[in-house]
């Protein structure tokens, strides 16, 4: 009755073609993700000193338009693989080889690779150093790395599209930065697989949540209460689309994220944005958690939803 760590490890690291002994020790990942997750321990990692490794090229721009990047974000125990397949289809649709890699870690140093294309979406992959880490500091890390690309690339507004935990925290932080004239600003998001009022038996047993006759969850926790309170932040000229999964088996889930969890954010968002679109993915074999970010029906409709093609 409890979630299983040791089966998500296993299933989040199966389409992992790292080698893992390059990852930062779980001592590192687990400590340094605590400090950002506690307010005021964060003042201990801006001490750190910024380092930049810097191994990217940058185009000139290939026309008059304003540039506006589409970033893939990782969650919970992800990495690039997480990305990568979907990465991979986006630059087929473009007819473009390069993009640029972005590597962050919690001390606020950051890696970059490839290159920031001259076109009208760049394509960022994100991926974060220490990936141990729970909602407070994946913000922590978009409050990073956002600002620092946006200063470096010029742009004001980006698209992102996330995967599993990145998901609810690309919603808060577009509605903690509302009103934030500095800091990039959503256009569109897809959001594939997303936990955003609780995970499977952490925080919601399957079939016990549901919605009421508004199409509100029942049960609410904090961070979906965070999302309702302030759902009036959240800019009404973005465009949402909402992906997940259900495998068919008796928890009405993806294995790890509820069909009314990965809902819920409709109550939020669907009657002030510019567009609300939502897709059930079903099936084991095409549902299931770590699944969806490389099915190519989801990657399709992804792609669609941010037309590479213009």
């Amino acid at each position: 009755m409890f979630f299983n760590t040791k089966k998500y490890t296993e299933i989040a690291e199966k389409n992992r073609k790292r080698n893992l002994s390059k990852d930062p020790s779980m001592f590192n990942m687990v400590s340094l993700a605590i400090l950002a997750t506690i307010g005021p321990t964060r003042f201990f990692l801006r001490l750190h000193k910024r380092k930049i490794e810097d191994k990217s090229k940058i185009e000139s721009k290939k026309g008059e338009f304003i540039q506006e990047p589409v970033i893939y974000f990782h969650g919970f125990r992800g990495g690039d693989y997480t990305t990568n397949v979907m990465i991979k289809q986006a630059l087929k649709e473009k007819k473009n080889s390069d993009y640029l890699k972005v590597t962050a870690d919690l001390w606020g140093n950051f890696k970059l690779e490839g290159t920031w294309t001259g076109d009208q979406k760049p394509i960022v992959q994100v991926v974060f150093r220490q990936r141990i880490v729970g909602v407070y500091a994946i913000d922590y890390y978009l409050r990073l790395i956002l600002p620092f690309l946006a200063n470096r690339y010029h742009f004001t507004h980006y698209s992102a599209i996330a995967h599993s935990l990145a998901c609810p925290c690309i919603i808060r932080t577009e509605m903690r930065k509302a009103h934030k004239t500095n800091f990039p600003h959503l256009n569109k998001c897809a959001l594939i697989a997303g936990p955003f009022d609780g995970v499977t038996y952490m925080g919601d047993i399957p079939n016990v949540n549901g919605f009421n006759k508004k199409g509100r969850p029942t049960m609410m926790n904090l961070h979906y209460c965070y999302f309702l309170f302030r759902r009036k932040r959240f800019n009404p000229n973005i465009s949402v689309l909402n992906i997940y999964g259900n495998v068919l088996d008796n928890t009405n889930s993806d294995k790890f994220i509820s069909v009314t969890s990965a809902k819920s954010i409709r109550y939020v968002l669907a009657p002030l944005v510019k567009s609300y679109h939502e897709v059930e993915i079903r099936g084991e074999k095409y549902a299931e958690h770590s699944w969806m970010h490389d099915n190519p029906f989801v990657i399709d409709i992804v792609n669609k939803f941010i037309n590479f093609k213009i």
